[in-house]
């Protein structure tokens, strides 16, 4: 690892970090600096990894090669990260996110082990256990960027925090759309004429400010009363006391994306968890369903968005664990060696319970965002033995397919999760379920158990050929073993300020 530089300007920045810290966490800031250059490295080597996948800088000697054009380095090769971009970001927007990503990396770092849920029910487990996965997503160099958050608002509402509150706004009836999200334990209920609004702690203090005409006509009314609830790695999702989740909108920007909330995703995310409830039949499935959603559309209508998602608790076997995707590749080993240490085994009894459901879903016109964020498989002695599905509005739609199959579905007018594209459709399921998810476990399972990694894509393909029998489409199964098939080029896409891009790269199921 290269040692940080006391100059230029990511130590600019992090003095500034440092400075904040002096005031709201003095017992912090020697910590922040000690784990600074670590941070620095880590995001440093997943910039250096994407820009080489995606064709923005050559290849350089010192890397490891994997499946679909992902080459590994062992440091960043440059003290500051944003030195990678020279020449490439015109600019300095990417710059800020890396460099973001850099000091709210090496907070979570000084925090690592610092209020950790103690409750042993699975969905706080899970939540205790995604911190594993401290740098964030697994491939995108902002897995820690939060754009719009100073350092006291990350002391105090970042996964590391433990704990949050929800705080609620009454809502006239006309401008209130969707379902009554309530009640609230030890909330009143709102008064005659109005709903009560779940908002994130944060948010509220946006909203304030950007609504204050809506306060003073009576739109929007302050409402006594909150709830403590635990951040999730997505942070704007949040676990409460009673096993639910609730996400609501948090207009920050995380890792590339802006997190408030649609109003298409509120109304659409209890249309969809019927639907996927009809076509998932299969016992080893667990949707976490979101059963209910509101907004208020008022100004961009994404600033007071919620939505609900049923927990896991109650619904695991005894001496089942749910392990959240994030973390599944800091604990692979241990699985592997609990279920009789054979890595081949293990990886196709997890594919077998990963791919087919998908592959099936997707002949439907269903494409969901398997990636290791939105899955939380479990396992008993290591073994895998269930799946559980969460976060419903990344997925895709095609409309044409799912009448085909006989089914239907109304979605918000204007729902951007549709496609008449069977391309982007497919590209939605390869990338997250092939690239994102299972590519992260075979380079993995090299690692701790010397598992080829040829002969663990040719384990998985071994499982797509047998789905051709049980779901899988004569087409669909083509273009998932092409010999190119398109990669989401994350870099591309901040430099570009655009939506989803992609690159052809080479396919280990050909």
């Amino acid at each position: 690892m290269i040692r940080l530089a006391t100059t230029g300007r990511l130590a600019t920045a992090a003095a500034h970090t440092e400075a904040a810290l002096a005031v709201h966490a003095p017992h912090l800031a020697d910590r922040f600096l000690h784990h600074l250059p670590t941070a620095a490295d880590t995001v440093g080597r997943r910039l250096r990894a994407a820009l080489v996948r995606e064709n923005l800088t050559p290849e350089t000697p010192g890397g490891r090669r994997h499946a679909f054009h992902r080459v590994e380095y062992p440091d960043a090769g440059v003290a500051d990260p944003v030195d990678l971009l020279t020449g490439i970001d015109n600019t300095g927007t990417f710059a800020t996110e890396i460099r973001n990503a850099v000091l709210n990396l090496a907070i979570a770092l000084t925090r690592a082990g610092d209020n950790l849920p103690t409750a042993t029910d699975p969905d706080t487990t899970a939540v205790r256990l995604e911190r594993l996965a401290v740098a964030g997503h697994n491939l995108h160099p902002c897995g820690r960027t939060r754009l719009g958050w100073d350092t006291g608002d990350v002391l105090a509402h970042d996964l590391e925090a433990g704990h949050t509150r929800i705080h609620f706004l009454a809502v006239r009836d006309a401008t209130h759309l969707g379902d009554d999200l309530g009640p609230w334990p030890g909330i009143h209920p709102a008064p005659a004429g109005y709903r009560l609004q779940p908002v994130h702690a944060w948010q509220l203090d946006t909203v304030r400010t950007r609504y204050a005409d809506h306060f003073t006509d009576g739109t929007l009314r302050h409402h006594d009363g909150h709830l403590d609830a635990i951040p999730t790695a997505a942070l704007r999702t949040l676990l409460l006391p009673d096993g639910r989740y609730l996400k609501l909108s948090l207009d920050i920007q995380v890792t590339s994306t802006r997190r408030s909330i649609s109003v298409a995703s509120t109304r659409n995310g209890p249309a969809l968890s019927t639907l996927l409830t009809d076509l998932l039949d299969d016992d080893r499935l667990l949707l976490m369903t979101e059963p209910t959603g509101a907004a208020v559309p008022i100004g961009t209508g994404r600033d007071l968005s919620a939505i609900t998602r049923t927990g896991l608790t109650t619904r695991l076997h005894p001496h089942e664990t749910a392990i959240p995707g994030g973390a599944l590749p800091l604990l692979i080993g241990d699985l592997v060696d609990q279920a009789g240490g054979n890595p081949a085994t293990w990886l196709t009894d997890y594919t077998r319970l990963l791919l087919p459901p998908l592959l099936r879903l997707l002949g439907h016109g269903i494409a969901l965002e398997a990636h290791l964020q939105n899955c939380l498989p479990t396992f008993i002695d290591g073994h895998p033995h269930r799946l559980a599905l969460r976060d419903l509005a990344g997925l895709r739609l095609h409309p044409g397919r799912l009448a085909t199959a006989g089914h239907t579905i109304d979605l918000w007018p204007g729902s951007v999760i549709t496609t008449t594209d069977t391309e982007t459709l497919r590209a939605k399921l390869g990338y997250t379920a092939l690239q994102a998810h299972l590519g992260e476990l075979v380079i993995r399972l090299a690692d701790t158990h010397h598992l080829d990694e040829h002969h663990a894509w040719r384990l998985i393909r071994t499982v797509i050929d047998d789905t051709r029998d049980h779901g899988l489409t004569t087409d669909d199964h083509t273009w998932l073993t092409a010999k190119t098939v398109p990669h989401k080029a994350l870099v591309r896409m901040r430099l570009a300020g655009t939506g989803d891009l992609h690159l052809p790269v080479s396919n280990p199921l050909a």
